[in-house]
This record gives structure tokens, sequence and C-alpha cells, in this order.
């Protein structure tokens, strides 16, 4: 018989992010709660946002827990790093997995078992994308991160290298755990749904799609300098959160007269992103460097191919039929996005083939590997 296990999970990002560290914890927690014999704690230091909390499907077997009201924000993090041993043990929590890079110091010898996921390194691999100091405190938590991690988990196989290379880690601590798609994205939106959000949006009639932050390392602006030499019906529309990045890539579209095409959209809730997919030609992700992209994972599901940039773990996420071009090559991102296009020759077929690769991201798949690594702990 199969035992019952006591799971505790850092969800900060749950509750109050809504990009990938957040999604990724949501879809996980979903696709674990399926099952009878888990009892799942969320920790968080507040209840975050309703509209991100409301993505947890409550069940039976998950609740979550929050920090004492009205205490400072160093107070939450001394909390998250520390106090929370405390809780934990309160609760009879078995073990403990941080779902963002971090554990609290201590864990080890609480006698708590610890996973960790690690989902990129990229502040250690191109320190040039960060503040130096956040640099150094992001390498700080990693190290003391994996010395309390009974195991690490990594999400694709390009951050598992990084973590050897630069944690010294033993392969044999830690196991590839391919990210999950939000089951949203299988369903195509009905038309009407469709139109609505097109209007809401105002969305242009042909578009090229680009999901994330909008950030130096995303590279955004490779797509941008495309547009120039794509015809002129098609334009560039980029959901993402709002950066210093991001008013240079507004300086660039004005000075080269294109901001009739080129819309950016900032806010939008996850339930409107599966129709500004369906809606796209094609998607681009010209990121220098990611852990592993899941809106690659996201658009190919919504049935769209895929540019994206060589020199990381895009192509273990979009597999052998999307099309990689390197980070600062405007001609061949242009070349990529004409063969995407609708009409273009074997469009259809990099569609269809595509989706049977990501099939391997999809559900249940990813939850059971997660269970049978819970039980190896005990």
């Amino acid at each position: 018989m199969t035992p019952q296990l006591s799971i505790g999970f850092d969800a900060k990002r749950i509750v109050s992010n809504a990009t990938g560290l957040g999604s990724y914890g949501r879809t996980l927690v979903n696709d674990l709660a399926a099952s009878e014999h888990l009892d799942l704690h969320l920790y968080a230091p507040n209840e975050g946002r309703d509209d991100l909390r409301s993505q947890v499907l409550l069940r039976g077997n998950l609740q979550f827990h929050y920090g004492k009201p009205g205490v400072p924000a160093l107070g939450t993090s001394l909390w998250r790093t520390h106090g929370i041993i405390k809780d934990l043990k309160r609760d009879g929590i078995q073990i403990y997995h941080g779902l963002s890079g971090e554990l609290p110091i201590g864990i080890r010898k609480s006698g708590i078992k610890s996973v960790v996921t690690i989902h990129d390194l990229i502040f250690l691999r191109h320190p040039e994308f960060y503040h130096w100091i956040d640099t150094k405190i992001y390498a700080w938590k990693f190290r003391k991160t994996i010395k309390e991690a009974d195991r690490i988990i990594a999400i694709s196989e390009c951050t598992k290298r990084d973590i050897i290379e630069y944690g010294h880690v033993d392969e044999s601590r830690i196991s590839l755990i391919y990210q999950s798609c939000a089951p949203r994205f299988s369903a195509e939106p009905d038309t009407q749904k469709q139109q609505e959000v097109r209007l809401h949006y105002n969305l242009p009639q042909r578009y090229i799609l680009n999901v994330g932050s909008i950030e130096a390392r995303k590279n955004i602006i490779l797509a941008v300098k495309a547009l120039q030499s794509l015809p002129e019906d098609l334009s560039l529309v980029i959901v993402g959160r709002h950066t210093k990045y991001t008013d240079q890539v507004i300086d660039y579209v004005n000075c080269h007269q294109l901001s009739h095409r080129v819309l950016i959209l900032h806010g939008v809730p996850n339930k409107h992103l599966p129709a500004i997919y369906t809606q796209a030609e094609a998607f681009v992700y010209p990121s220098v460097y990611e852990g592993f992209g899941i809106p690659i994972i996201e658009a190919i599901n919504c049935g769209l191919p895929v540019v994206a940039c060589s020199g990381s773990c895009l192509e273990e996420a979009g597999g052998p039929d999307c099309f990689y071009v390197a980070p600062d090559d405007v001609e061949g991102m242009t070349r990529a996005i004409k063969e995407s296009l609708r009409g273009a020759t074997g469009r259809e077929h990099r569609i269809a083939s595509s989706q049977a690769y990501i099939r391997r991201f999809l559900g249940s798949d990813m939850a059971n590997q997660m269970i049978e690594l819970y039980h190896s702990l005990l």
C-alpha cells in the first residue's frame, strides 16, 4: 500500500509571480494534487495576488499557510530562510520542496528531507544581465542551497550541466525533471473568445508573437530588427512586463518608423494568453540564454511554429523542427520567420512534428516523476 506523504512547498512565487517561476509552481502542485496519497502544504509570506492564487485548484489534500500578517518585508524574508522550519515541524512535513532555487537555512539539520528545483544559473553564466550586487546574492543563495538539499531538480539538461559546472555537484544528486505546460494551452479557444480578446487588445490582423519579460537577456530587439524586412502587413506583438529595456525597444521602434507594426502589451492575464497565441502566425523567442523556455512549449501547444535562438536550452525545449538562429543574426531571424508564416512550404509538417515532440512535457508524467523522487527520499 502506498504510504501518505506530507509535502511542503515554498509558495511565495505561486501567489505572487505571474511568469515562469510562478507558472512552474502552480502547474506542478495542480498536477500533484490529483494524487490522493499526497498532502500538500503551500507556505507563502502572504496571500499574494487573488488572480494567481485562484489558479491553484483547491482540493481536500491541499492547503495554504501564510506568515504572520503585518510583518515587514525583512521579517517575511527571515521567515522563509529560517523561521519556516518551526512551521514545517509543527505541520508534520516530511519533505520540503523549494520551487525556485532556495531552501531554508538549517533544513538539513532539522531532519526534514528537502528538494530544490533550480531553473537556471544565468546570473553565473551571463552576469552582465544583472546588477553586480544581485549576482553576489544569487550566487551565495545557490551555494547555500546545494549544501542543504537532499536532492536537486534541474528543469533541463542545460541547467543540469550548469549546476555541475558552477556548483561542483555530483551528477548523482541531480534529477532531470522537465517543466510541465499548463493545460489551458491544450484547448483551442472558441471563435467568440478569440474575437473578444482580439478586440480587447486591438490585435493586428497578421502578427508574430513574443511572450515573456521584456528585458535585455530576452533579446526581443532581434525580432524588431527582422520586422523591417518582413511583409508590411505583418506586425509584432510583444507580451510582457515593462522594464528599462522596454524603453530601449520603444526608442528603436520609433526611430525606425515601426510604431504602427509593433504592439507591446503589459499586464495580460493568463486566461487571455491562449487566444493571443492561437491567432498569431508564428512565435519568436530570441533569448540569449534560458533555463528552459516554457513559452515555446505553450506556443507549440497552441499550434504555432517557433523561431528561437541557439546557445542555451531552447533546442531542448522546442525540438528539431523549430528554427534556431544565433542571438545576433538578424538575417537568419528574418529568413526563419518568413519560412514560418502561413503558406510557407513545410510549415504544417513542422508544427505537427513539434507538437509530437512536446508531449514529453505535458501533464501527469512530470508529476509521477516528482512523486517517485519524493518516495525515494524516505
